[in-house]
C-alpha cells in the first residue's frame, strides 16, 4: 500500500490509445507481485477477464506479466521499483531505457491507463503525470469542507497540483476507512465505514454523508480548491479491507461486506460533493502476498494464490 506521500507518479497513461475519462464501467484491482507462490501471469489475465475485471494497476514492471496482458483488453496502471525513483527522477538516459524496456514495446498491444513515476520529458503522445498521496496528507477531512492539506506537505502538493490542473490530469489518492476506524472505533460507528448505514452520519452544511469513503473523497477536493487545483480529478488508485491479521477488526465478513459495498458504491451517482462523477476506483488487492509484512499487509486479498476465494463478491 502506498505510504503517507509516495513517489510522484504518472497518471492515465495515453501513449497511442487514449483511454477515456468517461469510462467508468467494469472494476478496478490492485494487482500485487510479492509472493512466492503466485499463479502465472497467463493464469491471472485468464482470471481478471471471466471476472470482468477492466482495469489494474501494477506497483512494478513485470515482462512476464506485461506479456500476458497483450491484446487483452485490460488497461493498465504501471508502477516503478521505489528504488529507481530518484534515478528515473534525476537520470534522463535511464529514465529513458526504462520507457524503452517496459513500455514502448507493448503500447500496440496494451493501453496503459496510468505510469506511476516521473516520465514528464518523454514525448511518448499525451502521459499525465500525477501524486500518489494518502489520504493523511489531509490535516482534517470531516467534515469535508474542512478538507485541507497538512502545512508540512502543502507546498510540494500545490506545485504538483498546479501542474495537474494545467494539463487535465488526475491525482493519485489512497484511501482505507479501515485505518481510520481501527484507531477510533468507539467514536467512529461500523455502519458508517462499511457503506451500511440508513441515515446520514457527517453533515456538511446541504450535504449528508452516510459513509466515510465518500467524506475521504470529497475533502481531497476541498482541500484541492483550497489550492486552486478544484478540477483536478480525484482517482482512488487504493482501497480496501483486511481479513485476517488484526483480530475481531479483520474477519472475513467485513472485509467482503466492505469490499462489495465498495464495488457497488464506486459505480453508483457519485459522491454528495461531486454526485454526477463516478470515482475511478482500484480495490487493494487480487492476491494475498506472502512476502508482505506479517500480519494485515498479507490478507488483503480477495483470491488466494491458488486462485480460489477467499470470499465471494460479485464483480
Amino acid at each position: 500500500m502506498a505510504s503517507f506521500l509516495p513517489s510522484i507518479s504518472i497518471m492515465c497513461v495515453l501513449i497511442v490509445h487514449l483511454s477515456s475519462h468517461a469510462d467508468c464501467g467494469g472494476i478496478r484491482i490492485n494487482y500485487g507481485l510479492l509472493g512466492d507462490n503466485l499463479p502465472p501471469p497467463d493464469q491471472v489475465v485468464t482470471l481478471l477477464k471471466s471476472r470482468n475485471i477492466s482495469r489494474i494497476r501494477l506497483f512494478s514492471p513485470d515482462l512476464n506479466v506485461l506479456n500476458a496482458l497483450q491484446n487483452s483488453g485490460i488497461q493498465v496502471i504501471i508502477g516503478t521499483f521505489n528504488q529507481d525513483i530518484a534515478t528515473l527522477a534525476g537520470d534522463i538516459n535511464f529514465a529513458k531505457a526504462w520507457v524503452q524496456t517496459n513500455i514502448i514495446p507493448y503500447t500496440q498491444t496494451i493501453t496503459f491507463r496510468c505510469i506511476s513515476i516521473a516520465l514528464q520529458f518523454f514525448s511518448l503522445g499525451r502521459i499525465p503525470v500525477s501524486t500518489a498521496v494518502g489520504i493523511y496528507a489531509l490535516a482534517s477531512s470531516s467534515p469535508p469542507s474542512t478538507g485541507d492539506f497538512s502545512g508540512d506537505v502543502k507546498p510540494a502538493i500545490q506545485q504538483i497540483a498546479g501542474f495537474l490542473a494545467n494539463n487535465g490530469f488526475p491525482l493519485l489518492i489512497t484511501a482505507y476507512p479501515y485505518f481510520t476506524y481501527i484507531h477510533e472505533p468507539s467514536s467512529i460507528q461500523l455502519p458508517y465505514v462499511l457503506f451500511t448505514s440508513p441515515d446520514v452520519v457527517v453533515r456538511d452544511g446541504s450535504l449528508g454523508y452516510k459513509n466515510m469513503f465518500d467524506v475521504m473523497v470529497d475533502a481531497v477536493y476541498s482541500a484541492l480548491e483550497k489550492i486552486s487545483a478544484g478540477d483536478v480529478e480525484v482517482v482512488i488508485c487504493e482501497s480496501g479491507w483486511p481479513w485476517q491479521g488484526n483480530g475481531n477488526f479483520t474477519m472475513i465478513e467485513l472485509a467482503q461486506t466492505y469490499n462489495q459495498n465498495l464495488m457497488n458504491h464506486v459505480h453508483g451517482s457519485g459522491t454528495p460533493k461531486r454526485p454526477y462523477k463516478n470515482v475511478e476506483t482500484y480495490v487493494f488487492a487480487l492476491f494475498n502476498e506472502d512476502r508482505k509484512n506479517p500480519g494485515v499487509e498479507q490478507h488483503f486479498g480477495l483470491f488466494n494464490p491458488d486462485m480460489t476465494e477467499v470470499y465471494h463478491v460479485d464483480f
